[in-house]
């Protein structure tokens, strides 16, 4: 199924306010033309009605002669004006005439070879339209002189005929000059309303995890997406609530855990040394593991003293102290390497314990039981922790640090273990990394922020 992009906001409105100005400019040019001649200030004042009559009917026969043709308009012409004439010629002398010349226009005739195009009438100073035209057009037969009066009225089938060509040549390129603006001023205008918005939306991408309380500003953002962004909020607020209790529910979880599992422990020690006590009493120590794991998730979620100077070394020291019994009881060698006496970096003491802590327990339960386990402390700030047995996949390198995951089927898994040396390394700015060891199994190694030389 695939997926439609989304539309731009930007070019919608373009379209649309393009789409809205060549209409409205129609409907106002067509409004005011509609108005004009339902008041009669056009035929009041249009001089050409009977020569645009001439000029439509006009056509030539076989021979090649000018003819008038009887078209509507030309009957309504000659019944409308009673006393019709005109001349009509051609460049190449043929001529057409009907009617009589009125007497003062009479002198004309013979100069219509020196007439290009004029206006005249019976007295000095008459208002208009003029008594009579002479002009050189366009028609069917050619182009041609007409002369004639100025009684005929304006054709409506004319001035339809001509709404395309005014369309194309008037409207059209005004529309289009319209739409360029709003093309350059639509995109300022769009930014400049949303940019509350953006702001919003910047905002929404720091939202984390581990940043709570979080609500996106509702300044500049305009009226009509405003319960959007507060419907958004609303949610915000909501799962804080609901990590905040999730949050709760495994920290006492964690605690009323804590005594039933030193009860388990303490009566698992009292029974005969046997192979199944020896079992029961790993199982046991699992579930203390997971249980401390689960409060020190909690702790970190609540981290807020500031780091101070740490050594690795000493830190790496004191884990393999403590678990050197149990890799040994489990079958593997230990070895410590430190690079220097002494590798310092900032963080929190207790956190990073509990990291190198995790990676060699989940080295003791996943290196295959043989081999050995190696402590590496370098330079800048850099713990690594190996071990010679199956290693871990390329493709399962990022999901072994997921809750409980099970890189085998029958594993018991990781449990929170890796989980929460991610998160101790997320707190402290650093990284975990899964390496191939050498020559074989696991190489994880952690790299914090070293102090500045």
């Amino acid at each position: 199924m695939s997926i439609r992009r989304p539309r731009s906001l930007k070019w919608s409105l373009v379209l649309r306010i393009a789409l809205l100005q060549c209409a409205m400019l129609t409907l106002i040019i067509v409004g005011i033309l509609g108005t004009m001649l339902a008041t009669g200030l056009i035929p009041h004042d249009y001089e050409d009605g009977t020569m645009d009559v001439l000029a439509d009917a006009l056509a030539r026969d076989a021979s090649g002669r000018l003819v008038l043709n009887e078209t509507p308009d030309m009957t309504t012409l000659r019944s409308n004006v009673a006393d019709l004439w005109f001349i009509i010629r051609d460049k190449q002398g043929q001529r057409l005439q009907e009617g009589r010349v009125p007497a003062s226009f009479q002198p004309f005739v013979g100069l219509l070879d020196n007439i290009s195009d004029a206006r005249f009438d019976h007295a000095l100073g008459q208002a208009a339209p003029p008594a009579g035209k002479i002009r050189w057009t366009d028609t069917a037969a050619g182009n041609v002189q007409i002369m004639t009066g100025t009684k005929g009225g304006l054709s409506l089938l004319r001035l339809l005929g001509q709404a395309p060509q005014f369309f194309l040549q008037g409207i059209l390129p005004l529309a289009g000059l319209m739409a360029l603006a709003t093309l350059f001023a639509t995109p300022w205008v769009v930014r400049g309303a949303l940019s509350g918005l953006g702001l919003a939306a910047a905002e929404a991408e720091r939202i984390d995890i581990d940043q709570r309380g979080v609500q996106l500003p509702l300044k500049d953002v305009p009226m009509e997406v405003t319960p959007l962004v507060k419907a958004v909020n609303a949610a915000l607020a909501r799962l804080d609530k609901g990590y905040e209790r999730h949050k709760r529910f495994l920290t006492d979880a964690a605690h009323e855990l804590r005594t039933p599992v030193a009860i388990l422990n303490t009566r698992l020690a009292s029974l005969p040394a046997t192979p199944e006590r020896a079992r029961l009493l790993q199982d046991a120590a699992r579930l203390s593991t997971l249980t401390d794991q689960l409060l020190d998730l909690q702790r970190l979620d609540r981290q807020a003293a500031a780091f101070e100077t740490v050594d690795l070394v000493a830190i790496a020291r004191g884990v393999i102290v403590d678990l050197a019994p149990m890799a040994f009881s489990a079958g593997y060698e230990m070895s410590f390497e430190p690079a220097r006496e002494t590798v310092f970096a900032t963080g929190d003491r207790t956190a990073i314990e509990r990291a190198v802590t995790n990676l060699v327990q989940n080295a003791i339960e996943h290196g295959g039981r043989a081999g050995k386990i190696t402590v590496v402390v370098t330079a800048p700030a850099i713990i690594e922790v190996r071990d010679e047995g199956g290693g871990v996949p390329l493709g399962e390198r990022e999901r072994i640090f997921e809750p409980f995951y099970r890189l085998r089927p029958r594993d018991h898994g990781a449990g929170l273990g890796l989980n929460l040396v991610q998160e101790i390394m997320h707190l402290h700015g650093g990284r975990i990394e899964i390496l191939d060891g050498k020559p074989s199994g696991a190489c994880f190694r952690m790299t914090f922020r070293a102090l500045p030389a």
